[in-house]
Formats: structure tokens, sequence, C-alpha cells
């Protein structure tokens, strides 16, 4: 139609196309309208269902999580889920944390939650033992990967750890001599992490030697722990973003300084597999040994996952025993003295692992600070089996997802006392200690607890035995308490403090 022509049109043929218009957007309105009501209907329905008419019904608890994961999700981005589920469970004394939960949901073989889904590296395709829900294949996986962390393997690495702490206490003697404040936790976590790039790769990744954070990767891993910690709950998410073919067939996704660097050491611990024994090491020669039954991506996966979990966990766990034991002077200086009395007063260089074992009032030190701080901030969830599962009165149909909170179960005066909430190791020395061991859960329990437990406990021994020997500590303010962020693992920072040296020679 021609500009001229339509000035020919009559008001009432406007007055009908604009009516046919307005009918259109009417028409469109009524049906965005209908699929919204319908949308609400339907969340609406669930929500209803899942408050009101669901097994779990009668379970209290915050009236959003009982609807919808965004409640978790809320606290995990926050950094305080820990101290969430405590305040929940002493006012809605969910029976999860009833003392027969560790037995019945972790040292049971349950399936575990989805979640666990999201460590898939580097995308869904590739299956791993912290990734793997069912007990059978988790198992079937570790059979070739976890031998490399038994206790016998990780002690052929002692001296490299030890060449490793040596770095920490020359930086911590500059700061005696200087008598400025030390980031203390900046430095255990630069220790923690040399020490993995050890005992994995048999290469540190320089954190210590050059005393910095290198190209900003404890930053970064903050943030991919919360990331994936949040996501774990909606993992298409995850799939749709980075975890899928394309992403890691392009090779751009943002794994960050750390990981790259132990990809990079894989494939020179891949050309030079005769060096010294490291965890790498016997990867390969698993790999070697069992060909068609174990894949080259797993060693990837067990690289990524050792380096993921392997230093933020054992870092707060080091902070933890050094805060709670500069907070409690007696405590540290019966510590001190109980290895003088063993005749290490004159012990050059770090203390030895074995050594470390014949020191009670120390690991009665260490399982309390463990237990009143742990690393493990994130539920430990299983899924009920076929059949429900009952705990405390209360049954879960099948399929329920169950967890067991180690911070919940560490802070419950059901099962320690009424100073459940105080740093007291005298309870890992009286009668009741072995009660109280079957509630402790710092690194899990049964088949799916962590599997570099053995290289943590070496570490918090070591670290913590050598500062307490040779060194006191006193925060800049007394008053600063210990700040952290509760992802699927602790990140801490215990606040600066002064350094002093209290042997003359090392």
């Amino acid at each position: 139609m021609t500009t001229a022509n339509a000035a020919n049109i009559s008001p009432a043929n406007r007055t009908r196309g604009s009516s046919k218009q307005a009918n259109s957007y009417a028409m469109a309105l009524l049906a965005l309208a209908t699929v919204l009501v319908g949308l609400g209907t339907i969340i609406v329905s669930v929500a209803l269902w899942r408050r009101l008419l669901s097994p779990l019904s009668s379970v209290p608890g915050p009236a959003l999580a009982s609807v919808t994961r965004f409640w978790h999700v809320r606290h995990v981005l926050k950094g305080d889920q820990n101290r969430a589920l405590i305040r929940a469970h002493e006012k809605y004394e969910v029976s999860v944390s009833h003392p027969d939960g560790p037995k019945k949901i972790l040292l049971a073989t349950l399936h575990k939650a989805d979640w666990y889904k999201v460590a898939t590296f580097p995308d869904g395709r590739y299956m791993n033992p912290f990734a793997a829900t069912d007990p059978k294949v988790k198992n079937e996986l570790s059979k070739h990967v976890a031998p490399a962390y038994t206790l016998s393997n990780v002690l052929q690495s002692e001296e490299a750890i030890d060449n490793t702490i040596a770095l920490l206490l020359g930086l911590l003697d500059k700061f005696a001599k200087s008598g400025e404040p030390v980031r203390l936790d900046e430095f255990v976590s630069f220790t923690t992490s040399d020490v993995v790039g050890e005992v994995v790769f048999s290469k540190p990744f320089g954190f210590l030697k050059k005393g910095a954070d290198i190209a900003g990767a404890f930053a970064a891993s903050e943030a991919q722990s919360a990331y994936v910690s949040a996501v774990g709950f909606f993992r298409w998410i995850h799939v749709l973003l980075l975890a899928n073919p394309v992403m890691t067939g392009l090779g751009i996704v943002p794994w960050g300084h750390i990981i790259d660097t132990a990809m990079g050491a894989i494939k020179e611990r891949q050309a030079n597999p005769d060096g010294r024994f490291d965890a790498s090491s016997h990867w390969f020669r698993m790999l070697k040994q069992n060909p068609g039954r174990m894949h080259r991506h797993e060693i990837d996966s067990a690289a990524f996952n050792a380096v993921a979990a392997g230093s933020d966990t054992v870092s707060s766990g080091i902070q933890a025993f050094l805060y709670y034991m500069m907070r409690h002077p007696n405590a540290w200086r019966r510590a001190r003295q109980e290895m003088q009395d063993a005749g290490l007063g004159g012990r050059q260089g770090p203390i030895s692992f074995a050594d470390t074992q014949g020191l009670p009032y120390l690991q009665a030190c260490l399982k309390e600070a463990l237990r009143i701080f742990g690393p493990g901030a994130m539920g430990l969830a299983r899924r009920a089996p076929p059949g429900g599962l009952e705990i405390g009165g209360q049954t879960f149909p099948e399929g329920t997802t169950l967890s067991v909170h180690p911070w919940v179960i560490h802070h419950s005066k059901e099962i320690w006392g009424d100073d459940a909430r105080e740093f007291n190791p005298e309870r890992w020395l009286s009668t009741d200690a072995a009660r109280l061991d079957k509630n402790y859960v710092p690194f899990g329990l049964g088949y799916a607890s962590c599997p570099g437990q053995n290289l943590a406990r070496m570490e918090l021994a070591k670290i913590g035995a050598t500062i307490v020997l040779n060194y006191d500590l006193r925060q800049v303010d007394p008053k600063q308490d210990m700040r952290y962020k509760a992802f699927f693992s602790l990140i801490a920072h215990m606040p600066p403090c002064y350094v002093e040296r209290v042997r003359k020679n090392l």
C-alpha cells in the first residue's frame, strides 16, 4: 500500500484495524497471564505439598528450607552455613544430629547426595571417587588412587615436607627479629599448598619461596569454593556455564594458577615417572599396571581434587590449633613442656611425625581444635536406603537426603556436655574419650571419608608441634576473633599476631 492510498482509508477501517490489534494484545496478555498463573499454581502446590503433606512435613525447620534449596544456598554464599545449621538445630532439634547419626548415615554404605556430582573434572564425562554417588562406583574408582595416601606412602615424603616447613620457620624468624606483626593465616596457607605440591608432584607451588600469593591464587580459590558449594545444588547451571565438552575442549575454563600449575606438573611427572616417590608416580604406576581398568583422566581428577581440597582444609585446622592454643596459654605451655620432657627440646628442625605420636596432650589439643573449629563446613549428605531409615524415633522414607554436619555434631551439648562450645583438651584424656571418638567426624567416616587425612594429620601434628616448641604467639588485637567463610570447606583467617622466638637455635 502506498502512502497516498493510505490517506484514503476510512475512519471506520482504521477503527476496525486498531480493534483487531488491541484484541491480539489482549489475547497475548491473557495467554501470558494463564501461563504465569499455571506456573505459580504449580510452584505453590509443590511448596504446600513439601511443607504440609510430605513424609518429612513433621520434621521442624525453617519454612523456606522445607520448600527450596535457596535457604541453604543463601547461607553458603554468606559463608555462615555452619552457624546457621547449628542455630537451626538448637531451635528445631533436627533429628539428624542425634548421636546415632554418624553410625547410621556415615558408616553405612548409603548413596551420596547428588550435590557431589558437581566435582566431576573437567566435566561430567569424567567421574572420580569424590563425585561418584554410588558406593560401588566410588570404591572401584578409589582402588587405584587412594593408596597413594596411605600412611606408609605419605611418610616417604616426610623429608620434603620438612624442607617446606623449614621455609615457614625461616619466615617466622624474620618477623620475630623485626617485631612486625605477621599474617600467619597467609603463611600457613602457603605452607599447606606447597606441601600438597611436594607430596603429589614433587614440586611445590612456590608460595613460601616467594612469600606471597602468586597471581591471586588464594583469592581465586575462595571464589571457586563459594561457586562450587552453591552451584552443586543446581548442577545444570554449572554444566551450562563451565562443565561441558565445549568449554573444557577449548580449554577456557578459569581454573586459576594452582590448578593450571597442577596440570602442568602432572604432565612433567608423566614425562619423568621415575623421579622420587610421590602420589603422581603411584598413579602412573597403577595406570601402567591396569590397562583398560584405569584411565588417564583419573589422574587429572585425582590431582585436581588433591589441590582443591588439600590446602584450605589443613590450613584452617592448623590455624584453629594455633588460635585456640594462643588463647589458652596454659595449654601452650603444657604442650611445650610435654615435648621438652620427651627430650625434644634440643631437636633441630621440624618435629618428626613419629615423635608427635608420643605426645598425648599435644594430640588432645589437636583433636579439640578440629572438634571446635573443624575444616568441614558442609553437611555430609547421603540418601536414605530402600525401606527408609530410622534415627532417633523419626523415620525418613527412601530417597530422603540426610546429612551429618560436623559442626552440628561437634557442638552438640547432648554429646559433649555443657562445655561443648569451649576449647577443653582434657575431654580427650578422660575415661569418656572412647565414647566421644564415635562422634568425632572432622574427616568424615566410612567409605567416603577424606582420603588425604593421613597427610592432613601429619601436617597438623608436625607444624603445630614445631611452632609451639619454638615460638610464642600474641594477637595484635586480643579482642579480634577468627574470621572465616564456611563454603564446602572452611576458609579461615586467624588474626594478625606477633611472633617471639623462644629458642636460639633451631
